[in-house]
């Protein structure tokens, strides 16, 4: 009997070996067309990367002849008469007669004046590519928005007879320097591009990567500007192999597959295969016909009757859940009395069920290195996972990095369990969904779904994972920014969170470090992490002195805000800061809109319209900031409190440790020293942040009594211009005043500045006047 049993196995496995054969022939199939798609891509990554450079080199040729034919035209005799002679309009019309295609040509003065009376209409981006040109004493080249679009901007500085210095502007077809890209060709998988700035001029190929361009972006010397270029990603063949692997396992597998065919007819008809005693066999449990003819199990008949989600939670009695902790920009509250893991839980599930009513179910989750923030976290996750979300948990984190990680990760969606600058017992949450901020009216839904009940509960709690972005976070930076020549830092965390990453990342990209409290304590045992606050320095600066470094640089406790002393001691306020960002960031984006808020000098406007772009006043609020650079595209905008978002090169959102380096960055291209650099900024006689406590609640209701007397026929403010979008500031030829009620804490914040001491103390006195009386015996500090 077992003989016949043996020959029915051995005539059954010759049976089964075409079938076999055909399965490693599909199989050898697969691996074979996953190599032949990863050389494919390969190919076009190639392909577009010798385009581009063959385009790079043909854009910086087309500039370079540009340039030469603008030198060459000062040089013409009659170019050279009529500027001699101090006639402008000659000059110009001899350009035009000498130089064919050019569409417009024109001399103005180095003063710019009637370029400043109405910088809108005469164009931003005209504006800083004359200002460079002055400002460098050398021919510039930019692309320019003029004429009704796009157009290749020319500018060199000129003297115009006994007016003195001047600059000649010449424009020309966009074509004349984008014509060498009509000579290339990108693969139709890929992306080829001409940016300046953020701003893509010309493009080839798939647009949908352009986002990911920037990583085989080459600039194009003597120009602002810059060929990216990008393809789809490779794709791993099956188990992740290479395009070489898999054709080699696809080679083995047809290879196998032949002998299993090819041997069928000489396989004998009874193979002798191995015995195997009685009680191996009793060791093999059912086969798959016998198990499936077995009844399940009991568990498996009691999930098939659950199907029906959940019903939601109840409402939370209003009384139980503290309306004052859903604030303007965040939620902060007290922890114990108004924060505690339930009330995180009940905040987690209301923003699950916000993110899913957008479709977005991974959420991104931190925390900074307050005590209570472990715990705080875990009723987060527990709310958002009971709302079904996926939670992402990067653990101790700035906040930066936790925004990071939603753009890394792609969720679009975070929580930042952050008390900020507030005092130890503080905590709270800064959220984002699908990329938006959440502040004012977004924030107070929140707590009316919790206390209406209208929250999601899923049937299952959502995924938990946790994932280090840290390093992902540094190598980003570290590979867009690196000092040009090395700075010694001093970095001050506060014992905040930043202390975690801050000296890493800084010297990453070039520096050498001096960590100050980058221990992370949540009690902050040295000093409070709020920057802003000039006592808080006071250790930074004798460090700096102490060590001979070139700068200090300080974070609050979160980490999203910067505070910045010279060598000297001196403190650098955040407006002052917004100039040399300013100016860095028209160099590259002509014409682009920077926004800062009330608190901030009055010279930032003029510097910002100095250098090309365009300036605008906004609300004091992290998340208001984002919201308007999103409806209005801005590159860059800044706070007095120290928040800096970065749009150009980065992603729009506050973050202290980007913009230290992008500071460092700055400095070091610079010959003259940091403190050198950062004096040549203008400056007036001003106060710093100055905070009046006021009583729970009554902030606004204070400061829009003042605003009603300010808007009165007995307007005390004579000769001033009112501005009430936050608070009220009044603006004199020779300074301002603000008050304005803080959306974080119960004080008024008051900020003066003037031209000199007289006009300071004037403005004061006058502001003092009208917030005696309503403020009574509360010292104001000024």
């Amino acid at each position: 009997m077992s003989g016949i049993g043996e020959g029915q196995r051995g005539r059954s496995l010759g049976r089964s070996a075409p079938l076999l054969g055909v399965l490693l022939v599909l199989l050898a199939g697969w691996f074979g067309w996953s190599a032949v798609q990863q050389w494919r891509q390969e190919a076009n990554g190639q392909a577009l990367e010798e385009a581009r450079d063959q385009a790079v080199q043909g854009l910086q040729d087309a500039a370079a002849g540009q340039l030469k034919q603008l030198q060459q035209q000062l040089k013409n005799e009659r170019v050279q008469q009529a500027l001699q002679a101090g006639d402008a309009a000659a000059a110009a019309l001899a350009v035009r007669e000498s130089w064919t295609g050019v569409e417009q040509a024109e001399v103005l003065t180095a003063d710019l004046a009637n370029a400043y009376a109405a910088p809108a209409a005469f164009g931003y981006a005209r504006l800083a590519l004359l200002e460079a040109a002055l400002a460098e004493g050398k021919p510039s080249l930019r692309v320019v928005r003029d004429g009704g679009g796009n157009r290749l901007g020319l500018a060199a500085p000129v003297q115009l007879g006994s007016l003195g210095p001047a600059v000649l502007y010449v424009r020309q077809p966009l074509l004349r320097l984008t014509a060498p890209l009509d000579q290339v060709s990108a693969p139709t998988t890929g992306f080829l591009g001409l940016r300046q700035g953020m701003h893509d001029l010309v493009t080839q190929g798939d647009a949908s990567l352009a986002e990911s361009a920037e990583a085989l972006a080459r600039p194009v010397n003597g120009t602002p500007l810059r060929l990216v270029a990008a393809v789809p990603n490779v794709e791993a063949g099956p188990l992740g192999l290479g395009a070489l692997a898999s054709a080699i396992v696809a080679l083995l597998l047809a290879f196998i597959a032949v002998l299993l065919v090819v041997g069928r007819g000489r396989l004998p008809k009874t193979l002798p295969l191995p015995r195997r005693a009685a009680a191996a066999v009793a060791d093999h449990g059912p086969t798959l016909s016998e198990s499936l003819q077995q009844a399940p199990p009991a568990a498996a008949a009691v999930t098939s009757s659950g199907d029906a989600t959940p019903p939601p939670p109840p409402p939370v009695p209003a009384e139980a859940l503290a309306a004052g902790i859903f604030r303007a920009y965040d939620i902060r509250g007290v922890v114990g009395s108004e924060l505690t893991p339930k009330t995180a839980a009940l905040i987690g599930q209301a923003i699950g069920t916000v993110a899913l009513e957008q479709g977005l179910r991974e959420v991104v989750i931190g925390r900074d290195g307050r005590l209570s923030g472990p715990e705080l976290a875990a009723g987060l996750a527990e709310g958002l996972r009971r709302a079904g979300c996926a939670v992402i948990d990067i653990g101790l984190a700035p906040t930066p990095l936790v925004y990071y990680a939603a753009f890394h990760l792609r969720t679009g969606t975070c929580v930042a369990v952050t008390g900020s600058h507030n005092p130890p017992e503080y905590n709270g949450f800064k959220v984002v969904i699908g990329g938006e901020t959440l502040s004012g009216d977004a924030i107070t839904d929140l707590y009316q779904r919790i206390v209406e009940g209208r929250l999601v509960q899923a049937a299952e709690p959502g995924d938990y994972q946790q994932r280090d972005v840290a390093a992902d976070y540094i190598q980003r930076i570290a590979d867009d920014v690196q000092l040009d020549r090395p700075l010694k830092v001093v970095a001050d965390a506060g014992n905040g969170v930043a202390g975690a990453l801050a000296p890493q990342l800084l010297e990453a990209i070039g520096a050498e470090v001096i960590p100050l409290y980058c221990d992370v304590d949540g009690s902050f045992p040295n000093h409070h992490p709020d920057p802003s606050e000039p006592a808080n320095l006071e250790d930074l600066v004798q460090t700096v002195k102490r060590f001979g470094a070139d700068l200090g640089v300080a974070f609050d406790g979160d980490g999203d805000r910067l505070g910045v002393v010279t060598g000297e001691g001196k403190i650098i306020y955040a407006d002052r800061l917004l100039m040399l960002f300013a100016a860095d960031v028209l160099m590259r984006n002509p014409g682009a809109m920077v926004i800062y808020d009330v608190k901030c000098t009055g010279k930032l406007s003029d510097h910002v319209l100095r250098n090309g772009g365009s300036p605008l006043m906004w609300k004091t609020g992290h998340s208001l900031m984002k919201a308007k650079m999103r409806e209005t595209d801005a590159e860059l905008a800044g706070e007095m409190s120290g928040h800096f978002f970065f749009k150009e090169r980065w992603f729009g959102f506050d973050d202290g440790l980007y913009a230290a380096a992008r500071l460092l960055e700055i400095l070091a291209q610079r010959e003259e020293t940091p403190d050198e650099v950062l004096a040549e900024l203008p400056e007036m006689v001003a106060t710093p942040e100055l905070k009046v406590p006021v009583a729970e609640g009554t902030p606004h209701a204070l400061v829009a009594m003042l605003v009603a007397a300010a808007q009165s026929p007995d307007n005390p403010y004579v000769g001033g211009r009112l501005s009430t979008i936050d608070g009220l500031r009044v603006d004199f030829p020779d300074g301002w005043g603000l008050v304005r009620a803080s959306n974080t804490t119960p004080v008024l914040v008051l900020r003066f500045e003037g031209n000199d001491e007289a006009a300071l103390e004037r403005i004061q006195a006058l502001f003092r006047s009208q917030l005696q009386p309503v403020l009574g015996d509360t010292p104001l500090g000024f």
